[in-house]
C-alpha cells in the first residue's frame, strides 16, 4: 500500500520541479542498473542451506537545478528471482542467509518485482554555504564531507560511513529517509542535521511506505588536509509496538511492546601520516547510548580503532594493508532490567560484514586486509576472527527496521563466544565510468557457538558475481 504521506511527498516535488523547469536552469538525467547472482551455503545446514538467486534494481531519475534551487524525482524498480522457499524455514535456526530474508518479506513469494520513488526532493542553496533539502532522499551519517586526501575518502567510505544510519544500497530495494536536512558547509567545518523517517525496503521490493520511526542527527565535522574529526548525536524512536530483538526470556520480550527510544553520541577520529616507509592512515570510531529498550534502561557503547599503511613496494599493485578491532557491547544479564546490547540503528550492514551472517551487536572482531590496486583493476582480502562480546546475549544479524511488522535485526541463542574465522577476497574492475564488475567469495569456518547449532566443522560459504551501468 502507497501511503498518503509518500505519495504527497512526491506529488509535492513533482509540482516543484515543474514549476522550477518552466525557469532558467539545467535538467539531467541518471539511469543505473545494478545485477547481482548471490550463492549462500548456510554453515552446512543441509540443502535448505545450499542455493542460489538473482537480484537486480533499476533506477532512473530527473534532476533540475539553478544557482539557488534544485530539485530531484527517481524511481526504483527492484527485481528478485529464484528466491530459496525452504531456507526461510528450515531447521534448526530458522531463516539461513540474505536469500530467506528476501523470501520472507516479500509474502513468500519466489519471484518478486517492485516500483516506488526512491527519491523525490526539493532543496534550496548547496555546495559552501547553507542547504536546506525537504522530501524524500537517502543519507548516509559519516558522509557529510568527502576527506581531500584520497586514502582518508576511501577509508571513510568503507569504515566510518553508515555504522549507524545509511540507505542499506547494497540490498536489492534499499532504504530511503523522508523528511528533512539541513548543511552548512565553510572552508573547514560542516554542520548537519537530520529530521526524517525511516522508508520501508531492504529485503521487502515494496518501498513506497515509511515506517512509524522518528529520527533525529546532527553533526560537527571540522577537516584539514591530513585529517578530520567529527561529533554526532542520533535519536532514534521506534512506535510501530513491535516485540523487539533481545536476549530478556520469550514471555517477558514479546509481551513488552513499548518500543525503543535510544540517544547515540559519538565521534570519529581520521589521520594520515607521510612516512618513510610508506602513507599510514588512523581511525577512531566510538558511540555511547543510553534510552530505555521496552521496558528496560538501555546503556551501551561501541569502539573501532583501526590503521593502515601503502608501503613503498610493488608500485605496479599499489598495496595497501590496514588492520584493526571493535567491540560492541553485549548484555550479560537478561533479566536485571538493563539492556545493555549496543544497537547499530539503522546502517547498512554489508560495509562492516562483508559475508553478512552477524552485524555489530553484542560483538568482538580483529580484522587484516590488504588491497591491491593494478591499474582499474582493486582487490582486496579480508581476514577476521569475530566472536560474542558476551556468551549470554545472542548472535544477531540484520540491518535495522525495514517494514512495519518485523523489528529488523534477527537474534538466535549461541552456547559459546566463538562465531568463525572469516576469510574473502573481492575483485572490483572498472573498465569505465560507467561500468563496474565485482567477484566475491567468502569461507567462514565455525568456532564453539556455530558448532552447538549446526554441528562440529560447520562451515559457511557465500559468494556473488555483480555488474553494475550507470549513466
Amino acid at each position: 500500500m502507497i501511503s498518503i504521506r509518500a505519495l504527497g511527498v512526491v506529488l509535492v516535488v513533482a509540482a516543484a520541479a515543474g514549476s522550477l523547469a518552466a525557469q532558467e536552469g539545467r535538467l539531467t538525467t541518471t539511469f543505473g542498473m545494478r545485477s547481482r547472482v548471490e550463492a549462500w551455503d548456510w554453515f552446512d545446514a543441509g540443502p535448505e542451506g545450499r542455493y542460489a538467486f538473482s537480484g537486480s534494481i533499476l533506477r532512473g531519475g530527473v534532476t533540475w537545478s539553478d544557482a539557488r534551487w534544485s530539485a530531484r524525482i527517481e524511481a526504483a524498480a527492484p527485481v528478485l528471482l529464484r528466491l530459496p522457499e525452504d531456507a526461510s524455514l528450515a531447521p534448526p535456526a530458522g531463516a539461513l542467509g540474505l536469500g530467506a530474508n528476501y523470501y520472507a518479506a516479500n509474502d513468500g513469494e519466489r519471484d518478486v518485482a517492485g516500483l516506488f520513488a526512491k527519491e523525490a526532493w526539493v532543496q534550496l542553496g548547496g555546495g559552501r554555504g547553507h542547504r536546506l533539502r525537504l522530501g524524500r532522499t537517502e543519507f548516509s551519517d559519516g558522509a557529510e564531507t568527502t576527506p581531500a586526501s584520497a586514502t582518508l575518502a576511501t577509508v571513510k567510505a568503507q569504515r566510518v560511513a553508515q555504522r549507524l544510519l545509511g540507505p542499506f544500497g547494497w540490498s536489492h530495494a534499499g532504504r530511503s529517509f523522508d523528511g528533512a536536512s539541513y548543511a552548512w558547509t565553510g572552508s573547514s567545518l560542516n554542520l548537519a542535521f537530520l529530521a526524517a523517517r525511516p522508508t520501508r525496503g531492504a529485503f521487502d521490493a515494496a518501498g513506497w511506505d515509511e515506517l512509524t520511526i522518528n529520527l533525529g542527527y546532527g553533526a560537527l565535522t571540522a577537516a584539514g588536509a591530513r585529517g578530520e574529526a567529527r561529533l554526532f548525536a542520533l535519536y532514534y524512536d521506534d512506535r510501530r509496538k513491535l516485540p523487539m530483538s533481545d536476549n530478556r526470556p520469550a514471555a517477558i520480550r514479546l509481551a513488552d511492546s513499548a518500543g525503543a527510544e535510544v540517544i547515540t553520541l559519538g565521534g570519529h577520529l581520521l589521520r594520515e601520516l607521510s612516512t618513510g616507509a610508506g602513507a599510514v592512515d588512523l581511525l577512531a570510531w566510538g558511540a555511547a547510548q543510553w534510552g530505555t529498550w521496552g521496558a528496560d534502561d538501555h546503556r551501551s557503547y561501541a569502539v573501532a580503532l583501526e590503521a593502515g599503511i601503502q608501503p613503498k613496494v610493488l608500485p605496479a599493485v599499489r598495496p595497501w594493508l590496514r588492520a584493526g578491532v571493535f567491540r560492541a557491547r553485549g548484555d550479560d544479564a537478561p533479566s536485571d532490567g538493563r539492556h545493555e546490547t549496543f544497537f547499530p540503528v539503522l546502517p547498512t550492514p554489508r560495509l562492516y560484514a562483508r559475508m553478512p551472517f552477524f552485524t555489530t551487536m553484542n560483538l568482538e572482531e580483529a580484522f587484516g586486509s590488504m588491497t591491491l590496486r593494478p591499474g582499474r583493476v582493486v582487490v582486496r582480502s579480508d581476514l577476521r576472527f569475530i566472536r560474542l562480546a558476551e556468551p549470554a546475549d545472542l548472535w544477531y544479524a540484520g540491518g535495522g527496521a525495514f517494514e512495519a511488522e518485523s523489528f529488523g535485526y534477527a537474534a538466535r541463542p549461541a552456547a559459546a563466544r566463538g562465531l568463525a574465522t572469516l576469510a574473502d577476497v573481492s575483485v572490483e574492475w572498472r573498465p569505465s565510468r560507467t561500468v563496474g564488475v565485482t567477484l566475491y567469495g567468502a569461507r567462514a569456518a565455525g568456532r564453539d557457538g556455530i558448532e552447538a547449532i549446526y554441528g562440529a566443522g560447520a562451515t559457511g560459504a557465500f559468494g556473488y558475481l555483480e555488474v553494475e551501468l550507470r549513466r
